[in-house]
């Protein structure tokens, strides 16, 4: 039986906070949806401190942002790119269509489409994650979308040039300086100035996942997203200090970023939370992370390897660090997940930032349904049918002719009997089954 050393924040905290975002949302998308531009402005002005007449960036601003980073900087964005982008194009060459006759003169197939138009939004109010323009845009490029249009805030005031490098390096057509609900507001709603998309993608804060969560529907997203969670599951094949940086490497994210440590060891759950306390002396983001690891830190020992499996499914959470003696245990028992980063040689942070895997991922509990941003969520996989033969048509139009009576669907019946009537030359009555019981065999 599993104990707790150390729980987090209650389900009643949670909802609370959630409530207040909801409803400003709410307001704001309300506002953008009447005013257009206008609200787009003022919410730009009152949020982010920026004030233009045109959000879009022009070739020169984007070409003096490129300019202020250094041949190093540009170096390193391109190999995080270069990561990134082959393994989406190994995702999207597995997506494949295909057309199969599945009896003499039936073509059944599906053609793999992808969406008209794309809107990532890269988050950066607190740090510029250039990183989120890797995994968005050049997702949505491989996957063949023709117009990916970018968002992110402004940093310090202006444009933040190592994001706007990274969006303009990713391949992005437009690219917006604006933040948060206007931002993926505007993207989705559109306005006299930016046209709308299809499709919403990218990490944010609360707000910006709100809104999402709104907008869906209206237009697709990449999936439902909330604070950034980690959790570690970690034996006595690794130290304290190993398990508590991989904790507060995540913890920093945000004051509501959940962390939690997963063990048989309650040597190691102990020496893992004296150095999460030493390692906060330290840190220089130790002020979030410090709030993050007190209200939604925990820390839990279980009995066995079997038990942290079920523990681990349960929670679902958005990224799982194994560092056990066999981690492909865990790989091949563990379902709910966004991603696995396996054995001490890896972490979240190279998935975040370089290895070529997507870092916008699921959370609260979505990766019970759903996996990661990935080629595919750009993709409509979408049939069609070719009846080639008389015969084929007839067949197939007396079994639908029958279905359609057990139904009741007569106007559905009667798209059939035409068919059996043209092609099968029978004489079936307007609106009527072709017999009449349905259990009737041909």
């Amino acid at each position: 039986m599993a104990k707790w050393l150390k729980q987090g924040a209650t389900a009643e905290v949670i909802k609370s906070a959630a409530k207040e975002v909801r409803e400003t949302v709410e307001a704001t998308l309300a506002d953008i949806e009447e005013r257009g531009d206008a609200a787009i402005r003022d919410l730009s002005i009152r949020f982010d401190k920026l004030d233009r007449e045109d959000y879009r960036l022009t070739q020169k601003e984007i070409d003096d942002c490129l300019a202020q980073l250094s041949a190093r900087d540009i170096k390193d964005i391109e190999f995080a790119q270069t990561q990134v982008r082959n393994f989406a194009r190994h995702q999207r060459d597995s997506i494949k269509d295909i057309e199969v006759e599945t009896m003499p003169g039936v073509i059944l197939g599906h053609r793999n489409i992808p969406v008209n138009a794309a809107g990532c939004y890269v988050p950066g109010g607190k740090y510029p994650l250039l990183a989120s323009a890797h995994m968005s845009v050049i997702t949505a490029q491989v996957a063949g979308v023709p117009r990916i249009i970018t968002c992110a805030p402004p940093f310090h005031g202006k444009p933040a040039p190592a994001i706007v490098a990274a969006q303009h390096m990713a391949g992005a057509h437009e690219i917006y300086c604006l933040g948060g609900i206007q931002a993926v507001g505007a993207m989705a709603i559109g306005t006299a100035s930016i046209a709308p998309v299809d499709m919403l993608v990218g990490p944010g804060n609360a707000f910006v996942a709100e809104a999402k969560r709104q907008l869906f529907g209206r237009v697709g997203i990449d999936l439902f997203a909330g604070p950034t969670e980690t959790l570690v599951i970690a034996d006595e094949s690794v130290d304290g200090e190993m398990c508590a940086t991989d904790l507060l490497g995540q913890a920093e994210h945000g004051p509501d970023s959940p962390a939690i440590l997963l063990t048989t060891s309650e040597k190691l759950a102990k020496e893992t939370m004296a150095e999460v306390e030493r390692l906060l002396g330290i840190l220089p983001t130790a002020d979030i992370a410090r709030k993050s690891w007190a209200q939604f830190g925990e820390v839990i020992v279980a009995e066995s390897d079997e038990e942290m499996v079920k523990i681990a499914n349960d929670l679902a959470f958005e990224h799982v660090q194994v560092m056990t003696r066999d981690v492909d245990y865990f790989l091949e028992n563990m379902t709910n997940f966004g991603a696995l980063f396996l054995g001490p040689r890896t972490n979240v942070s190279y998935g975040d930032k370089v290895i070529g895997t997507n870092h916008t991922l699921p959370t609260k509990k979505a990766a019970r349904y759903t996996g990661g941003l990935w080629v595919g969520k750009f993709i409509k996989t979408c049939t069609y049918q070719k009846v080639l033969t008389d015969e084929a048509s007839a067949l197939v139009g007396e079994y639908c002719s029958r279905l359609c009576a057990l139904e009741g669907f007569a106007g559905h019946g009667e798209q059939a009997n035409l068919r059996v009537r043209r092609y099968g030359k029978r004489d079936v009555p307007y609106a009527s089954a072709v017999a009449e019981s349905p259990a009737t065999a041909l």
